[in-house]
């Protein structure tokens, strides 16, 4: 079904649809602000379409390698998969990513993303996919990916500075069957990080300089036993 479109595939002017509501009204003053107001919301979704840099398609939004060192501002608000790679993005605006509240798909990377991420993904509890390997990323904390409630599948891969994951990380991500943090410089992760991921199918911890001491044994033992695939 088409953006904008009804279930009949009839479509759907959202400018028209705000506009409907624009009475005429007696000209008091606080009708007056209302005619505003309303004018002022026609005008913002009217005004939404797809970023000069990307190509548009339906409900996805495809801005691979447009050296891209800002994050484009006029995604259309209904998109469901947006890809950022092969950019120059150092910044994931949190304020913009807000107003994309329906992604299910978010392929970030190849890009040079290396700030704090704390906080960054609050309103996208529908996100299934995030890709944000090929980065900069340092550590990861609950704060990190704590709203994706939905997330199954995170790949972390390929963050050469990346060097610690909080125990607690991935509390709020019971959903996730694939996780990714090959080659980045992990020394250590608590078992618990991964013992309580409760649907993980698909685990990839290669090419990194583990730290063999105790508890390292531990997860490797509980792995073994787990009939987690180990990528």
């Amino acid at each position: 079904m088409a953006p904008g479109s009804d279930l009949h595939g009839n479509y759907q002017d959202p400018v028209k649809e705000v506009q409907f509501y624009i009475m005429p009204l007696p000209l008091s003053s606080k009708n007056v602000w209302m005619v505003v107001l309303l004018s002022r919301i026609s005008w913002t979704v009217g005004s939404i379409s797809c970023p000069k840099e990307c190509i548009c398609q339906y409900l996805a939004v495809n801005c691979t390698g447009k050296l891209l060192e800002e994050f484009p501002t006029t995604i259309p608000l209904d998109t469901r998969q947006l890809v950022l790679a092969q950019n120059k993005l150092s910044y994931l605006p949190s304020l913009e990513l807000h107003f994309l509240s329906d992604l299910i798909y978010l392929d970030c990377s190849s890009n040079t993303l290396g700030k704090d991420l704390d906080f960054t993904f609050v309103s996208m509890i529908k996100l299934i996919y995030l890709d944000l390997s090929f980065n900069n990323l340092t550590q990861v904390t609950f704060g990190t990916f704590s709203q994706l409630s939905s997330l199954v599948v995170l790949k972390l891969s390929d963050n050469p500075s990346l060097m610690e994951i909080e125990k607690d990380s991935f509390a709020n991500n019971t959903r996730l069957r694939h996780l990714d943090v090959s080659r980045c410089s992990l020394k250590f992760i608590d078992t618990s990080t991964i013992r309580d991921l409760p649907n993980l199918r698909n685990l990839g911890l290669g090419e990194n300089p583990w730290f063999c001491n105790c508890s390292f044994m531990e997860l490797s033992s509980w792995l073994k036993e787990s009939g987690i695939t180990i990528l």
